[in-house]
């Protein structure tokens, strides 16, 4: 059952991506261009966008640090201003450092949740007036499957991530009346400049341009909840369902902790 109007016509559509410049963000906006959308591409990376920009014709990047709220603030005017809507919406700006307690860094934890959580906060601060207004689009957060439940080395990450999934499901409670999409993706283990920190093996590894056909897919579908590949994640939504003894029981064993 689709929760949420589908997108299947994209010709046309104004696509807002923050945090495109690599990894998901930046397949994810290159599947869009493909498909015929007008594509607006944000993230820090100034020579990254423009790499972008001179591979996809047509789109455009207005660089920007998701901490800064006013830059956030002013770019949705901007797009306001020139386009008159938005029809998609996707934060996908994101931060992981692996981290147990042992190392324990405050400052490391406070940056994941500026980028992660915080960032997110300050873009809806800048879009939701626009999408309440015009009363259609979708916004999308990418949060991950570390946010489901407590997990080995993501004592800085995977809180943040929860948050963004919370939030999701109250976003959708209050946008979905006015006929604003909203949807939350959840991927496994992709192959990006982040995860290759990880000195374990990652199950059911993806490739960025597998997670952004996922995501085009579920979008496609309605889904609120778009999480991949499903074979992994499907295996992640059973342990949640395990009492606290079985699932820290079950997380040790996977892991060797």
């Amino acid at each position: 059952m689709a929760l949420n109007p589908t997108l299947t016509d994209w010709p046309g559509r104004i696509a807002w991506l923050v945090g495109a410049s690599s990894g998901i963000g930046r397949a994810a906006a290159a599947a869009l261009h493909a498909r015929g959308a007008r594509v607006i591409v944000s993230a820090r990376n100034v020579q990254a966008l423009e790499e972008f920009t001179a591979q996809h014709p047509g789109s455009e990047f207005i660089p920007m640090d998701v901490t800064d709220r006013a830059a956030l603030r002013n770019a949705a005017l901007d797009l306001r201003q020139r386009y008159g809507r938005l029809d998609l919406v996707v934060y996908c700006a994101g931060y992981y450092r692996p981290m147990r307690v042992a190392a324990f860094d405050l400052e490391e934890a406070l940056r994941h949740q500026q980028i992660n959580y915080v960032g997110a906060l300050h873009l809806l601060d800048a879009v939701l007036p626009l999408l309440q207004a015009q009363r259609s689009g979708h916004l999308s957060l990418v949060a991950s499957v570390a946010g489901y439940r407590g997990l080995p080395h993501a004592l800085a990450y995977g809180p943040t991530k929860a948050a963004l999934i919370n939030l999701a499901e109250a976003l959708y409670l209050d946008l979905h009346p006015l006929g604003v999409g909203v949807s939350v993706i959840n991927p496994g283990f992709v192959a990006t400049a982040l995860t290759a920190q990880n000195r374990f093996r990652m199950p059911a590894l993806l490739t960025p341009e597998q997670a952004a056909q996922a995501m085009l897919e579920g979008w496609a579908r309605g889904r609120f909840e778009i999480h991949f590949p499903r074979r992994f994640t499907l295996w992640l939504k059973a342990l949640r369902a395990l009492r606290d003894g079985l699932y820290f029981a079950a997380v040790r064993r996977a892991t060797g902790l």
